[in-house]
C-alpha cells in the first residue's frame, strides 16, 4: 500500500477515538468549570458507526487506535467496541483513562482484547490531586491501576502534566511509583489547549527543568534513540528505569506528527490545535459508502498543513488559547470534547 501522506510527509498512521465527552473529573488544566453542556445522546456515534470508520482509516494506513473521552470508561458496554475493534488488523489497541473505574472493568477490557493502558495521575498527594481534579478519588486510582496489573496488562504507562508550583515537587515520587507497579511514567508540560484558560508560560515546567531535576536525585540520565512517532521522549536511569517527556510546549513533535482525532459525535480533526473538525458523522448517516468515505478522508488528509504547537512558540506573550467565552460558543474546542 503507497503511503498517504499529507502535505509535510507525514502517514495517516494514528487515530485517537473520543467515545464520549464527559467526565467524572475537573482537573484544573482541563476542565476547571463544574458544569458543561454534554453531547445528546442521538449525537454520539454508535460502536457499529466507529467500527465501520476506523475500518476505512485502517485501509488508509492506520495501525494505532487510541480510545479517550471525555473519561472512555464512562461509555456503557465499552468492552463491546473493543470486541469489535481487536479483530482489526491493528498493531496497537490502547485506552487513556483517569482509572477512577479501572477496578470495576480492568479485567472485562483485558478479555475483550484491548492490548494497553494509560492512566493519568497527577499527584500522590490525597490533599493535592483532590485540588488538581476537585475529586477525592486517589485511592481509587492507584487501586484500578492495581486492579489492571492483576488483569494481566503489560507496558501500562502513567500520565502527568506537570506544573510549577502545583505538583513540579513529586517528579521522583511518581517515578519511583511506576516503578513499583511496573508503569513507564511519562511527564508531559502543561499545554495551551482547550480548558487550560488560567494557563500561562509560568507555570510551565520544561523538559529541562524536569530532566534537570531528575538527574539531580539520580544521578546522569541518558536519552533514547527515537524509534517511532510517539510524542514522548523517553530516557533511562542508571539502574535501567525508563520515562517520558512528552514537551509540546516548547519542544513540539509536529514535524513527525501522525495523528488525528475523532470526536464522540464524529468530528475528525487533524491537529490538537486545529479551529476546526471535519464531519464524518454526515457522510456515515447520510448514505455514504466506505468508497466515499475513503475518498474523503484521504484527500483530507492530503491537504493537511497542521503545525499548531509550533505556530504557538512564536506567539508574542502567548497566554491561553482560548478564553471561557470563546469555549462556550465552540465546544468542540474543549479538550474533553477531542479526546486530548
Amino acid at each position: 500500500m503507497s503511503p498517504h501522506l499529507d502535505r509535510h510527509d507525514r502517514p495517516l498512521r494514528n487515530l485517537r477515538v473520543s467515545v464520549t465527552d464527559r467526565c467524572n473529573l475537573r482537573c484544573s488544566y482541563c476542565m476547571p468549570e463544574e458544569n458543561y453542556t454534554w453531547f445528546e445522546r442521538k449525537e454520539i456515534l454508535t460502536f457499529e458507526e466507529i467500527s465501520r470508520v476506523v475500518d476505512v482509516f485502517v485501509s488508509l494506513g492506520v495501525d494505532k487506535v487510541r480510545l479517550t473521552g471525555g473519561e472512555p470508561l464512562l461509555r456503557r458496554d465499552l468492552p463491546t467496541l473493543i470486541r469489535l475493534l481487536a479483530g482489526k488488523p491493528l498493531e496497537d489497541l490502547a485506552l487513556t483513562t483517569n482509572g477512577i473505574r479501572l477496578v470495576e472493568h480492568a479485567e472485562a477490557l483485558r478479555n475483550a482484547g484491548l492490548h494497553r493502558l494509560t492512566v493519568s495521575l497527577d499527584s500522590l498527594k490525597p490533599d493535592r490531586f483532590a485540588s488538581i481534579t476537585r475529586r477525592h478519588s486517589l485511592d481509587r486510582v492507584l487501586d484500578g491501576i492495581e486492579a489492571a496489573r492483576a488483569a494481566g496488562f503489560e507496558h501500562t504507562k502513567i500520565d502527568t502534566v506537570v506544573m510549577r508550583g502545583v505538583n513540579d515537587d513529586e517528579l521522583i515520587d511518581l517515578l519511583e511509583y511506576g516503578r513499583k507497579v511496573a508503569a513507564e511514567v511519562r511527564f508531559i508540560e502543561y499545554m495551551d489547549v482547550g480548558g487550560a484558560t488560567r494557563w500561562s508560560m509560568d507555570h510551565v515546567m520544561t523538559r529541562q527543568e524536569m530532566l534537570a531535576a531528575i538527574a539531580e536525585h539520580y544521578g546522569p540520565v541518558r536519552a533514547l534513540p527515537k524509534t517511532d512517532t510517539a510524542p514522548a521522549d523517553r530516557f533511562e536511569l542508571e539502574d535501567g528505569t525508563r520515562f517520558g517527556v512528552i514537551s509540546s510546549t516548547t519542544a513540539p513533535f509536529c514535524g513527525s506528527c501522525d495523528r488525528s482525532r475523532l470526536t464522540a459525535d464524529g468530528q475528525w480533526y487533524l491537529c490538537l490545535y486545529a479551529a476546526s473538525g471535519h464531519d464524518l458523522k454526515s457522510l456515515l448517516r447520510g448514505g455514504a459508502g466506505d468508497d466515499e468515505l475513503r475518498e474523503f478522508i484521504d484527500s483530507t488528509w492530503r491537504e493537511r498543513n497542521d503545525r499548531g504547537a509550533e505556530e504557538r512558540l512564536v506567539v508574542h506573550q502567548r497566554s491561553a488559547l482560548m478564553n471561557r467565552s470563546g469555549l462556550v460558543d465552540n465546544p468542540h474546542l474543549e479538550m474533553h470534547k477531542r479526546g486530548g
